[in-house]
């Protein structure tokens, strides 16, 4: 075992979703301290010490199973990435040369305060799979304690104050094994857990998030790759390995295909549920810790913030202040092109093509087809009306006020529509993407909000196979 740099090129594309992973919600608009929602952070992949953890609802662990074939002398590629914060004091000069802790120092620019920073650990390693067939593999790590000063300089050069940063000790341990399966093909289960091992132990008392939050791994994720072979998807396992994927128990993380589009020699397991193959879109410019499909209306709003405002923003965080200024010289151009992308725009033909091969049972009705003009297009005579109101499932033709049975698969990647599973619920509207996807808009029976969710058109979306239709009462 050694613990060395991967090279670069084979994690480069999923690490760009790890930075994602890595910084999601670190700083929410409107990018100060003082906002609420800044003020209780770092929500996703958190392990605490196991002292604090158990009792407060945390975990200290995570554990990722995915099932791999490796080929000949593979070896197994791990690095382990999560934030350490460190927390950040602000401290005002005194005539006397000494400092003293203030709420907020105010300079020409921005107003510093106190604040919590995240800093990257990264914990790599590489390992031959023929050891870790042999027995689990450890690799202990450590971040020490320190603490760092920085000077602020005011608008003449003169010292008027400085920055405390004080970080803790974080300490864990990374454990691999794999395990052979036993299957028609060379396979193997690969067991990662990472696991906060620090010692630390709150006061008799009690003890808060807060003073647990510097002794954690936050935002831990795992980049798996293989240097020769593949992993399978744990989501679209080929049919000789269903049973093997789905013994596979992942805590507190999830593992998805990342790398190049089509390859399967690198997994990314996140702490947010995310698809084979996710990627981050090609409009975003730049990091604003939300979802990247409101960057328009985080760009917009953020440009609108006061120069108060964005003084304070400035002082938060130096991320935050990348964003304040991202926002302020984004050129127009740019701002067009958040304003909306089609993905997969097909040709359009002329009436008589049949739907598209995905849902056969479509193409037996001579009704199905394309209409000259797509009701996407501007000069469609209806823009908003979907290209047909009924669909066959199982035999039964499904419309506006059929009711079902929800039934939603493992494909998804939105967990909560899991919880609707066995559910009946009645059709609203039957709707046609671009790309031929057939798509039912529903509301669930019993949801007290149905009748405002009609009215404002907020409906819940499953796909043909996803429901059963039930026989009208």
């Amino acid at each position: 075992m050694t613990a060395t740099t991967l090279p670069g090129s084979r994690f480069a594309v999923a690490r760009q979703v790890a930075d994602a992973v890595l910084f999601e919600g670190y700083v929410l608009y409107p990018y100060r301290a003082s906002a609420a929602k800044n003020r209780l952070r770092w929500q996703f992949g958190v392990l605490v010490p196991p002292a604090w953890g158990p009792a407060h609802g945390e975990h200290s662990f995570q554990r990722t199973e995915v099932v791999m074939e490796p080929r000949g002398a593979a070896t197994l590629a791990v690095e382990l990435r999560f934030l350490h914060a460190q927390r950040r004091t602000v401290e005002q000069a005194r005539p006397d040369g000494s400092f003293e802790a203030v709420p907020e120092l105010h300079l020409p620019d921005r107003v510093l305060v106190p604040w919590d920073e995240g800093t990257e650990e990264r914990v790599e390693m590489t390992v031959p799979v023929a050891e870790l067939e042999e027995g689990e593999v450890s690799l202990p790590f450590a971040r020490p304690a320190r603490e760092e000063t920085e000077p602020v300089p005011g608008a003449d050069g003169r010292v008027v104050g400085r920055l405390v940063r004080r970080t803790e000790r974080a300490d864990g341990v990374l454990r691999l094994r794999a395990e052979q399966l036993d299957v028609p093909y060379r396979a193997f289960k690969l067991t990662a857990v990472v696991e906060n091992t620090s010692d630390w132990a709150p006061e008799a008392g009690g003890g808060d998030r807060d003073a647990a939050l510097p002794r954690s791994l936050v935002a831990a994720h795992l980049l798996l790759g293989l240097s020769a072979g593949s992993f399978l998807s744990m989501t679209d396992p080929p049919e000789w390995a269903k049973a093997s994927v789905a013994a596979c128990a992942n805590r507190h993380t999830w593992p998805v295909l990342a790398g190049e589009p089509g390859g399967a020699d690198v997994v990314l397991s996140s702490p947010i549920i995310l698809e084979d193959h996710p990627g981050i879109a090609p409009e975003s410019i730049g990091a604003m810790y939300d979802a990247t499909e409101i960057d328009e209306i985080l760009a917009l709003r953020t440009a609108a913030l006061t120069d108060q405002e964005k003084r304070e923003a400035r002082g938060t965080d130096a991320r935050a202040a990348a964003v304040i200024d991202l926002a302020d010289t984004m050129p127009p151009e740019v701002l067009d092109r958040l304003h909306g992308a089609v993905r997969a725009l097909r040709e359009v033909t002329g009436p008589g093509v049949p739907a598209p091969d995905r849902f056969p049972e479509l193409q037996d009705e001579e009704a199905v087809f394309r209409p000259e003009t797509p009701w996407w297009d501007p000069a469609h005579t209806d823009p908003a009306a979907p290209a047909r109101d009924r669909i066959p499932i199982g035999g039964t033709s499904v419309g506006p006020g059929s009711r079902v049975l929800l039934r939603p698969g493992l494909r998804r990647t939105d967990a909560q529509d899991l919880f609707l599973h066995g559910r009946t619920a009645q059709v609203e509207a039957v709707l046609h993407d671009v790309d031929g996807g057939v798509h039912l808009a529903v509301t669930v029976e019993g949801d007290p909000g149905a009748d405002i969710r009609r009215e404002q058109g907020r409906f819940l979306y499953f796909q043909p196979d996803e429901v059963a239709p039930l026989e009208d009462v």
